[in-house]
């Protein structure tokens, strides 16, 4: 396969993909794909599936039917590559609390992308975490916690974000940077999973509705 056939393949394809969950039905025969440059927004109510969808998507679920690839090759047979290109922040803050933001992020970062103090503590104040950086995570409120985790996106080389509620306790502040990061992760190339209810407005924004199957 040659590099340009590579990169008019979208980056990420869903197939005909069912679930159940204690014996009820999330979602059946679903399909959508992700191309380099957009984000796609996952709605529904509680309880419809949207977090199992980004698990299942991320390997850390396995109680579905379907095929999913990632730049044309099925996932099942290069994960490594995947994981190597995705950045999952899911819906429960990642960060120890004993640990200070910049010790939490000295060992994400050592797992994915080694970075240096230095940039480290330039995300954190891009973030809005100046003077910070050694605070132990427990002294900071919910959404400084928030922001910790979220500090990762700036860290990344990642070309697909996958991001399960990551607005949550975020200020109007935390909200608007957030949004200039997932903009500006499509418009450098990359591409955005999220799930969210908050109004998004972003340009090539596209919504997937989950129902509850009955």
């Amino acid at each position: 396969m040659t590099e340009n056939s590579q990169h008019s393949r979208p980056l990420l394809q869903v197939r005909a993909l069912t679930c159940e969950r204690e014996e009820r039905l999330l979602f059946r025969d679903l399909d959508f794909s992700l191309d380099a440059g957009q984000v796609l927004q996952v709605k529904g109510g509680n309880g419809s599936g949207k977090t199992t969808l980004l698990r299942i998507i991320c390997g850390l679920n396995d109680g579905y039917q379907g095929e999913l690839y990632w730049q044309g090759n099925a996932l099942t047979e290069h994960w490594d590559d995947f994981h190597a290109g995705l950045l999952y922040i899911g819906h429960r803050v990642a960060v120890n609390h004993v640990l200070t933001p910049l010790e939490n992020l000295r060992w994400s970062c050592r797992l994915h992308d080694p970075a240096a103090d230095d940039d480290i503590c330039g995300a954190l104040a891009e973030m809005g975490l100046a003077g910070y950086e050694d605070s132990p995570c427990y002294s900071l409120s919910a959404g400084q916690q928030q922001r910790v985790s979220l500090a990762r996106l700036l860290l990344s080389s990642a070309r697909l974000w996958i991001l399960d509620e990551p607005f949550t306790t975020l200020d109007i502040d935390g909200v608007a940077l957030l949004e200039h990061l997932v903009a500006r992760r499509a418009q450098d190339g990359g591409a955005v999973l999220i799930t969210t209810h908050h109004k998004l407005d972003l340009p090539r924004l596209r919504t997937l509705t989950l129902g509850v199957a009955q």
